[in-house]
């Protein structure tokens, strides 16, 4: 069997390498040549995924990547993994897929399978990427070629999360289609759990994001309410998960970081409007998460003022770019804003992440772009006023960060268990 991937970024590579193990020829299609050419030479540019996984696949001629829509046409089934960000207004921008479609459309064969699993409302599939593909092929969806939506569940850093062994959610156009998807995923999946439709697949996967986003919203909200009685969050968390049932704990931080949870909502409550539904319980939580940083700017300016510092002319350090602990994957992070909202009042802010080196090129925080980390040394943080502890990667000595910088605002509770000087270290 021979497949198409197209987008080779945290979804597309990973899938692209369990088909490849599983004797499935893939293709990757991406349209950032140099993604291609890192690929075909055996390199990664994804931290938790080796170089040697790559090179393997490479090797046994089962994965070869190009920026070529056109060898779509020698292939049985199309996966596409491409970005589906919100625009400025922050409402879902689905551009990715539409253009994805018209790209692939001229090349398919009759009865080729074509999957989406980028994150999108329920109806992108067999409405938005449906037409497009049946304008530009000249064939019927679930006639001349199937059609089915799959929802990537990736969770970079986890390593209990493995392509292979997480259930695969799959919903088809018509009957006929989820079976060909069944048969394709199949091949590279353990676990199968078909739907009634794609739309009840795209349900599924905004469901599942909209958990985390609206619990993560309740214990920030509760982080708050509770810091003012003067009650420790992370005390009380840990207590109750001790609680056999009933109970499932979520950590408070910064803001929401990630291509999913940050955005997966306003895919929802966008789509809702269209039915004349509001969902005012998930915009809420979105607003509360959203107001994070604000909060956490505001606490560590009363950090400073208890050392008798203004905000304006501080030098600020900010701890950990990327969005979770333990990866290099800095979309949507919280950091960011962090970032923003200090300079903003004056501060003189840098950054360390062992996992970032540099700062890319991003949509939305171009002036950034080019920004290296911090040297971590004794001398450099000395010369901070303040540490932000906004994503809290085990490679970073929290003994040493404590020893060195006067002043730590830590959003996610990582120096419990740090030897700290009275006043030292301010929750937030």
């Amino acid at each position: 069997m021979k497949i198409a991937i197209i987008g080779l970024g945290y979804v597309g590579l990973p899938l692209s390498l369990q088909f490849a193990r599983s004797g499935v020829t893939v293709l990757g299609v991406d349209v950032d040549p140099v993604k291609v050419e890192a690929l075909n030479a055996g390199r990664s540019y994804i931290r938790h995924i080796s170089p040697e996984a790559i090179s393997e696949a490479v090797n046994a001629k089962t994965f070869s990547a190009s920026s070529d829509f056109k060898c779509i046409k020698d292939v049985e089934a199309v996966i596409i993994c491409v970005p589906t960000p919100l625009n400025k207004n922050r409402e879902p921008d689905i551009s990715f897929i539409i253009e994805t479609g018209k790209s692939t459309a001229p090349h398919l064969a009759k009865g080729t399978l074509v999957v989406l699993e980028s994150t999108t409302y329920p109806g992108t599939t067999d409405e938005d990427l449906r037409c497009v593909l049946e304008a530009g092929s000249g064939m019927r969806a679930g006639t001349d070629f199937h059609l089915a939506f799959s929802p990537e569940r990736e969770d970079p850093g986890n390593s209990e999360s493995k392509v292979g062994i997480v259930p695969k959610i799959i919903g088809g156009f018509t009957p006929a289609c989820l079976e060909r998807a069944k048969a394709l995923y199949g091949r590279a999946v353990k676990t199968l759990v078909p739907v009634s439709s794609c739309r009840a697949a795209e349900a599924t996967k905004l469901l599942e994001n909209i958990f985390r986003s609206v619990n993560i919203a309740l214990v920030n909200e509760l982080k708050l309410v509770y810091g003012a009685m003067g009650i420790d969050i992370w005390e009380v968390i840990q207590a109750a998960k001790t609680k056999p049932f009933g109970f499932m704990a979520f950590s408070p931080g910064p803001g929401l970081g990630g291509h999913c949870i940050p955005i997966d909502p306003f895919y929802l409550t966008w789509k809702a409007r269209e039915y004349g539904q509001n969902t005012r319980f998930i915009e809420l939580a979105g607003e509360i998460n959203t107001a994070m940083p604000a909060h956490v700017v505001n606490r560590t300016a009363e950090a400073l003022n208890s050392f008798r510092k203004p905000m304006n002319g501080s030098r600020v350090l900010v701890i950990g770019l990327a969005y979770k602990p333990n990866v290099d994957d800095d979309r949507e992070s919280p950091s960011y804003v962090l970032m923003n909202l200090l300079k903003t009042r004056g501060a003189d802010v840098a950054y360390y992440d062992p996992y970032v080196p540099v700062i890319k090129l991003t949509r939305e925080h171009p002036h950034w772009a080019g920004t290296r980390s911090i040297v971590w040394n004794r001398e450099i943080l000395k010369k901070f006023d303040a540490a932000i502890v906004a994503t809290n990667h085990q490679a970073v000595s929290y003994q040493e960060l404590a020893d060195w910088v006067p002043c730590i605002v830590d959003t996610r509770n990582a120096l419990a268990t740090v030897k700290t000087k009275p006043g030292q270290i301010w929750k937030a």
